[in-house]
């Protein structure tokens, strides 16, 4: 693909981050496909090593295994909190429960976070290389009309900021590599299944894996550190 990692097959590395969920396994899929990379990690709450957001340690000990593994080219991080059998996404302020939103920050800011400090440092300081992680539209200040969704929204704003902040000190000793977040639209998976009007620009995960992929091959240095839907085309703030 376009503007492909310029690490030679024998030594690059790709890394998908939450492969168990629908678009993380998309992704790892696609990548295998592909073969543009010598080795593709999968790494999850199901993988070995395993990798759990909410465990620090966790994270420590896969990225001392990927440092082992050849040259970190790039690092999708598919995972994201939204829903479970006891948490909806909150319609008012009413709902705001300070649990549920502490989760959220949990899992879609503060682990992302995590995964930037252990796996940014990874990155060879020459050639291209990408870390991006999945975000999503409605963490968008600036296109935010419908109100509601509180927890989602904020925590994915702050992961927007995350990832802006990051990618200035990346830029400082690795000026070739990105740190981006991505909006992957909506795909037909558990996470977006109660709220997806299926039929309406629903995208099957393995579509959403192509375009994502597609995204980060074509983007350059000067665009690290930006907010891109699946159509490569910049989301306000």
């Amino acid at each position: 693909m376009t503007g492909q990692p310029v690490a030679t097959p024998s030594h690059a590395v790709a890394v998908v981050v939450g492969a168990g969920g629908g678009i993380g396994g998309a992704l790892l899929d696609r990548l295998h496909a592909d073969g543009t990379f010598a080795r593709v990690v999968a790494l999850g709450r199901r993988t070995a090593p395993l990798l759990d957001l909410l465990d620090e340690a966790s994270i420590a000990v896969a990225a001392a295994g990927i440092a082992a593994s050849g040259e970190l080219r790039l690092v999708i991080d598919a995972t994201g909190f939204l829903h479970d059998e006891t948490c909806r996404p909150e319609k008012s302020w009413r709902d705001l429960d300070p649990a549920a939103l502490a989760h959220a920050f949990a899992v879609n800011a503060i682990g992302p976070a995590l995964l930037m400090k252990h796996l940014l440092p990874l990155l060879p300081r020459e050639g291209r290389s990408v870390f991006a992680t999945l975000s999503a539209r409605v963490g968008s200040i600036g296109d935010n009309r419908l109100g509601g969704w509180y927890g989602y929204r904020a925590s994915k704003a702050a992961l927007n900021q995350l990832v802006r902040t990051a990618a200035i000190e990346l830029a400082r000793k690795r000026p070739q590599a990105l740190c981006v977040a991505l909006h992957p639209g909506t795909v037909a998976t558990g996470l977006s299944a109660p709220f997806a009007r299926i039929g309406r620009d629903t995208q099957s995960p393995a579509d959403a894996a192509a375009r994502l992929l597609a995204v980060i091959g074509a983007l350059g240095p000067e665009q690290s550190g930006g907010f891109f839907d699946h159509h490569g085309k910049p989301v306000p703030w």
